[in-house]
């Protein structure tokens, strides 16, 4: 799918904000000053909760304090058992030379493999490790810049870890462990669910490790030729396997390697007796992929590599006495959550029924009444060509959450729809495509929206600009701003450039041969290209000449807000699906197309959601159809479709909810969410 990104001329300050219960702190002091005060306000804020709402909490180990380090650290580096893996962290010394030691929630989930428990309070976190369900841990929650941090002091001592900051990094160290045995057996399945039959993967260990499960690439097959020289293969209409790895810091048995080595395959019979020629069938059938491919040992660690049919996944789970790691082979993978993130964010991920299918559904709900406000962000920080991971544009903006926006080429990583900061358009809408637009009081507006701008000669005559800022390629007049970036390069052949200054044409120029020339755009002007048939247009705009422009959004109510991001299609508005995706020019194939999505939308309660759609159990994603009915019944009162398919990617405090990183394609734009300061 096209996507695209959004020029960020000004970034947004990336000061370090706090939050402790209602109470909201800034400063204009150090950075080190400023951090040690918001640790010290936000312990106290969650020490008021913790003894307003007893919970169990972590016991303390009688283990010797950690060496003094300077008061406080932080970092975004963590060395893990010698790998060296992003992750933020923080590091702090208090009476008697005992660190307090905090990993940032995402790094702390995806690195040690915690489950993190639902909770209405966001300054404790129940977690489950290797640990009982009834009666979890709990961990105190410090909110810093655009993370959430864990107190993970007690937790590792608890574990045995030995843990140290050098500089920028957190060094990490896990007692070593066994992988003692790995057993699969077939689990029941519930058919009024799905036929599909789970399969379940015991590994015992000898003590709690770390884990992380990791979604590979598609797994290709190889075809048993016929044994009948003039019967063609047939291609296979199931989807291939993926594969997936389970890394555990542990150790397995030698026996255990070779339990699950590959066994070369016997070559094919070149000839079968005429009889069983017609006996058997002219190709035969493959054999079914193993679950467990291949167990390994690498770097001190034991990866598990599995072969998982379409239509399931992986979900990995852990149980104490004994200790062991439970992956679930399954068809419904996700494991409902629903957590108070921040003051006014709720982190919620469910099952929603539509018809007999079930989609899973990944959702952050925000209320922009409790000091959280939304911006659009880019990819390229001067210019509008460009695309990254939405994890990175959120770090480099320092958003709490983030979601991707609008449609982009993404050959030429150039933007097809509107993106409005600060009341300034950055790139202008196309093809009346549905819009979301707000402001900072948290009031929103949805619908379909085009920009009206005429170029005024001195005379009086007018001539329509069809696109600004824009990578939608038309024949016509098109307008580049400063926003565009320093320079304009054509984007087709034979384009006369006109540069204009101060309100006046200073120069025209041929365009020549797409990407040859680069023309600087003036930063007290901006530049318009005539293309194909508009190019008969240029004896009207000589040199000299006198220029303005008007600029006009439809609807007129656009015009209120200072953000926009253009996407589409429009699904609801009112609470009535308002779908009409031909009338916004998507592509019949478009059209049709199951796939993950993302959307946006406001609900009744005053609330916005930003919610990442996943595949249907045991197939594909919906269609934008049943996007729009899934959003109606999620209880969207306006709702507009974003950018899908492989740039749908669902941003909280450094992680991914809704997918793994290295499965998410890079993105122009997208529509953050940050913490008052």
């Amino acid at each position: 799918m096209v996507k695209m990104p959004n020029c960020c001329q000004q970034q947004y300050p990336s000061a370090i904000s706090l939050i402790g219960n209602s109470r909201f702190i800034r400063a204009s002091v150090s950075p080190i000053v400023l951090i040690a005060l918001c640790l010290c306000t936000s312990n106290a804020s969650a020490q008021e909760s913790l003894n307003a709402k007893p919970l169990p909490t972590l016991s303390q180990s009688p283990i010797s304090p950690l060496p003094a380090v300077r008061s406080p650290a932080l970092g975004n580096q963590i060395s893990f058992n010698g790998r060296t893996l992003p992750g933020n962290w923080l590091q702090e010394s208090g009476a008697a030379n005992q660190i307090t030691t905090r990993l940032s929630d995402g790094a702390f989930r995806q690195l040690i493999g915690v489950n993190f428990l639902n909770s209405s309070n966001w300054t404790r976190q129940p977690i489950q490790w290797f640990s009982s369900l009834t009666k979890p841990l709990v961990l105190s929650t410090t909110l810093l810049g655009g993370y959430r941090y864990l107190d993970i002091t007690n937790f590792a001592q608890t574990a045995g870890w030995q843990i140290a900051s050098n500089g920028n990094t957190l060094v990490i160290t896990t007692p070593k462990v066994q992988v003692t045995n790995i057993i699969q057996s077939q689990q029941p399945s519930d058919a009024s669910v799905t036929p599909l039959q789970p399969t379940r993967i015991l590994v015992d260990l000898n003590r709690p490790t770390p884990w992380q499960l990791a979604q590979g690439s598609t797994i290709k097959t190889t075809q048993i030729p016929s044994t009948d020289p003039d019967t063609p293969i047939p291609k296979s209409t199931i989807p291939p396997n993926r594969e997936w790895t389970v890394t555990l810091d542990a150790i397995a048995d030698p026996v255990l390697i070779e339990r699950y080595t590959p066994q070369s395959s016997p070559a094919a019979p070149t000839s079968l007796p005429d009889l069983l020629k017609q006996l058997s069938p002219a190709t035969p059938l493959p054999a079914p992929e193993p679950l467990i491919q291949k167990v390994e040992v690498a770097n001190n660690q034991t990866i598990i590599h599995l072969s998982v049919p379409f239509g399931l996944s992986p979900q990995v789970s852990t149980v104490a006495d004994p200790n062991r790691l439970i992956i679930d082979i399954r068809p419904d993978p996700l494991q409902e959550r629903d957590i108070t993130w921040a003051p006014g964010l709720r982190w919620r991920q469910r099952y929603i029924n539509l018809g007999t299918d079930r989609f899973g559904v990944v959702w952050l709900e925000v209320n922009p009444r409790t000091g959280l406000t939304l911006k659009p962000m880019s990819a390229s920080p001067n210019t509008l060509m460009g695309t990254a991971p939405l994890i990175q544009t959120a770090q480099r903006y320092s958003a709490v959450a983030a979601i991707n926006g609008g449609y982009f080429n993404r050959n030429n990583r150039l933007p097809l729809g509107a993106i409005r900061r600060d009341s300034q358009w950055l790139s202008g809408p196309i093809l009346n495509r549905g819009a979301i637009a707000w402001n900072d009081s948290g009031e929103f507006y949805f619908g379909r929206l085009t920009l009206e701008e005429t170029l005024i000669i001195g005379n009086n005559q007018r001539l329509p600009i069809l696109f600004l800022n824009s990578g939608y390629i038309q024949s016509g007049i098109a307008r580049y701003t400063p926003t565009w970036g320093a320079t304009y390069t054509p984007l087709t052949d034979n384009e006369i450039i006109l540069v204009v200054q101060k309100d006046q044409i200073t120069n025209q120029l041929p365009g020549g041969k797409v990407g040859e020339q680069v023309v600087p755009i003036p930063q007290d002007g901006y530049l318009l290209t005539l293309r194909a048939s508009a190019t008969t247009n240029a004896s009207l705009l000589p040199v000299g000449a006198a220029v303005t422009i008007s600029s006009t959004p439809t609807p007129a109510d656009f015009n209120r807000y200072p953000y926009i991001i253009g996407a589409g299609p429009l699904l609801i508005q009112n609470r009535q699906i308002v779908l009409d995706a031909k009338a916004e020019k998507f592509s019949n194939a478009f059209i049709a197309e199951k796939a993950v999505r993302s959307g946006i939308c406001t609900t009744s309660r005053g609330t916005l959601m930003i919610t990442a759609v996943q595949n249907r159990v045991g197939g594909y994603g919906p269609t934008l159809a049943e996007h729009a009915q899934l959003m109606q019944q999620m209880g969207c009162v306006n709702a507009l479709n974003l950018d899908g398919g492989s740039s749908t990617s669902l941003y909280l405090g450094g992680q991914l909810l809704d997918r793994f990183p290295s499965t998410a394609a890079r993105v122009h734009n997208g529509i953050g969410i940050f913490l008052k300061k």
